[in-house]
């Protein structure tokens, strides 16, 4: 098995992380997320980038872009996880794992929020954990290579 190439995928207002909302969100800056991630990712030995846009297109330009060039993708669609049925197109075109991430729990919040257009296209999700949750998302990744090793 070679080595296996993440794209963490950040939707919008994540660039505010830390200073957002920290009530709900937490304290921690979008560049600490990132910075510990690639830490964990170089120790497991996997090629991570990430890209944070506060753009559809540019979200779905990137998720096209990484078609046969990463194995999996972390998203964290933010707002555009309940309607944006053109990431959601886009991640059912281009057929890359995705595991899907929260930082709250969104389906303790407003009946809005409890609703994903991108889940059913994913390969699972993870909420609640604060920035734990991307951590817990390069995690599964880690163990569902290592089972189909």
């Amino acid at each position: 098995m070679g080595v296996v190439r993440v794209l963490v995928l950040h939707g919008p207002n994540l660039n505010l992380l830390g200073t957002r909302e920290p009530d709900v969100y937490g304290r921690t800056t979008l560049a600490e997320v990132n910075e510990r991630l690639q830490e964990l990712a170089q120790q497991w030995g996997m090629e991570l980038t990430h890209l944070q846009s506060n753009h559809e297109g540019q979200m779905i330009d990137a998720l096209h872009e990484a078609r046969g060039t990463v194995d999996w993708v972390i998203l964290n669609p933010a707002a555009f996880t309940h309607y944006s049925y053109a990431i959601r197109d886009a991640l059912a075109a281009v057929e890359i794992p995705t595991i899907e991430v929260h930082l709250s729990n969104v389906h303790q919040r407003e009946e809005f929020r409890t609703h994903s257009v991108t889940a059913p296209v994913c390969v699972g999700q993870i909420t609640g954990f604060g920035v734990e949750s991307y951590v817990l998302a390069l995690e599964a990744i880690r163990l569902r290579m290592a089972l189909e090793a």
